[in-house]
């Protein structure tokens, strides 16, 4: 059921502002490769017999079809991460971080669900292997990163989990954004961070008693 549910992500990322026209693309692992949307297509017009299936070792399956053009992102994340999903966006707040910072702060502690601060990945040509060697080795402990002068990428166990990282990291960068107008933000720590990640099992094991 991963094609259908492709084609209903990519038009909800165009419907939701991730994207503008027809950029941005997504994809999801298969036992053969990757099922990756199409070049140029508008969303409302995609059909699940317009996807293209890559093959992780000899590439596109069925070559009368026109893959999206940053194939070799996608490809180069499956093969070096263990990521069912791949999200790639254009989204306005986090291509704006990209123009002016090395690096998304943790100005929230919902960053420790991307694995914690987010990367600005260097400039290179979309569709560039330089591009996905550069952001696939971001991605290495970090579950996003966002490309300098051109966008987002962020991967998933699924798709919707790939999905709803790319949302988060549009509503931190559009935080840091706000608040970076006003005074120079203040950031968490790493241990303020780590001290984060423990906190769901120290509630727990409190066990809702008091004292």
């Amino acid at each position: 059921m991963s094609g259908p549910e492709l084609v209903a992500t990519y038009r909800r990322m165009a419907a939701e502002g991730l994207i503008q026209g027809t950029a941005g693309n997504a994809s999801v692992r298969t036992a053969r490769g990757m099922l990756l949307t199409p070049s140029s297509m508008d969303p409302a017009a995609m059909a699940e017999h317009h996807l293209c299936e890559f093959d992780l070792d000899s590439g596109l399956v069925d070559t009368a079809k026109t893959p999206s053009t940053e194939w070799l992102l996608h490809l180069g994340i499956y093969r070096g991460t263990s990521a069912g999903a791949v999200v790639h966006t254009h989204s306005l707040s986090a291509t704006a971080v990209s123009l002016v910072t090395d690096q998304l702060p943790a100005v929230h502690y919902y960053i420790t669900r991307l694995g914690g601060p987010v990367p600005v990945v260097p400039y290179a040509t979309y569709g560039s292997e330089a591009l996905a060697e550069s952001a696939g080795a971001a991605l290495q402990d970090r579950q996003a990163a966002i490309l300098q002068n051109h966008g987002t990428v962020t991967i998933g166990r699924t798709l919707a989990e790939a999905y709803d990282r790319a949302t988060l990291l549009e509503w931190l960068c559009e935080l840091y954004l706000r608040a970076a107008a006003v005074r120079d933000p203040h950031v968490l720590t790493a241990d303020e961070l780590d001290a984060v990640r423990g906190q769901a099992a120290r509630i727990a094991a409190r066990g809702y008693r008091v004292g």
